[in-house]
């Protein structure tokens, strides 16, 4: 016990010897000689940093860099079981859209047909289709254009029984009596206020559902874009084209002319998005392919088909093609 208080004694002793030898501030001193001077502080000159070696910026990733990396990257793969996520390669996107290839062999000689058909559309059909729209009121044009797609009826309907496809014909045989007589011989649609479809079908339309699927594109004077099978196709059309049978040659021609500047006066509203075309060509033989494609393929799909799936210039009341009765020709009869 003598002992403990002995030891705390020392201790003691050796703190206030401790404390007394510290330096006290004398009472004399002024207050600011303890004050911190912060502007000199704050002015004091910072170490210089270390020079940057140029080197060292595009110097290629040490072995052990990439190491690293790689197996930061397995590690990855190993919990969550991929790699880093390439929304490419996303499996749960849908697939990228692909433009169908043209079958176009012959795009060298097309190429000159479709130069020389330009130079005769600016020449002729342009400007009497813009006097043909000028003078004539839109509801008069409508009347003509009615009238002549009211003369096709027949040979869609006989194409469509070609199809397989009688239900669709009787319809249109219906439509083709109730807009000869109803309508004034087809210058009115009553028809159409009825609902009953108006559809447009060909030899070369029959002759893709039967089976001729893949054709290469070719481009007729006068006529525009075509494929082999739709030029063989115009001589399986050319004996239903009633205007062909018109005995007196200046009714006939006035007949087919006046169809032509009345088909190209339809497309005036497209010469815009041709004219800001990269390659005027190209967007015509697509657009056309893949209008033709949708006219052949629309009735063998499963569900419902509607003209909605293709852009709105591509619909056919917008995009009419030259019909093989259009073109001024000899009477056939000789007559």
């Amino acid at each position: 016990m003598n002992l403990f208080r002995l030891s705390t004694v020392v201790l003691l002793a050796a703190l206030a010897t401790a404390c007394a030898s510290a330096p006290k501030p004398s009472a004399d001193a002024p207050a600011e000689a303890v004050v911190i001077d912060s502007t000199a502080t704050a002015a004091a000159p910072l170490p210089p940093e270390p020079p940057i070696d140029p080197a060292s910026i595009d110097a290629p990733a040490s072995a052990t860099d990439v190491a690293t990396a790689s197996e930061g990257e397995d590690d990855f793969a190993a919990i969550y079981g991929q790699g880093a996520y390439d929304p490419v390669a996303d499996p749960n996107l849908p697939p990228p859209a692909q433009s169908p290839v043209a079958y176009d062999p012959w795009e060298k000689f097309n190429r000159k047909v479709h130069a020389f058909n330009n130079a005769v559309d600016r020449a002729v059909a342009r400007p009497l289709a813009r006097a043909y729209v000028a003078a004539v009121p839109r509801p008069v044009r409508l009347g003509v254009g009615n009238f002549f797609d009211n003369l096709r009826q027949p040979l869609t309907m006989v194409n469509q029984l070609l199809q397989g496809r009688p239900r669709d014909a009787t319809q249109t045989f219906g439509r083709f009596l109730l807009n000869s007589t109803v309508g004034i011989g087809g210058i009115f649609d009553p028809a159409s206020d009825l609902k009953m479809k108006r559809r447009s079908e060909d030899f070369g339309q029959t002759l893709g559902t039967w089976g001729w699927r893949r054709s290469r594109y070719v481009e007729l004077p006068f006529f525009g874009p075509r494929t082999v099978r739709d030029v063989l196709g115009l001589a399986g059309d050319m004996p239903l084209s009633p205007t062909r049978y018109v005995e007196d040659d200046k009714t006939r021609i006035f007949l087919q002319g006046l169809n032509l500047v009345d088909t190209r006066a339809q497309l005036l509203s497209l010469d815009s998005l041709r004219e800001g075309a990269v390659d005027d060509y190209a967007l015509v033989r697509d657009s056309w392919l893949q209008r033709r494609n949708y006219q052949i393929e629309s009735h063998r799909s499963t569900k419902p088909s509607t003209e909605d799936e293709l852009p709105e210039y591509l619909q056919d009341e917008n995009t009419p093609t030259v019909p093989a009765d259009a073109m001024p020709m000899p009477e056939i009869n000789g007559g």
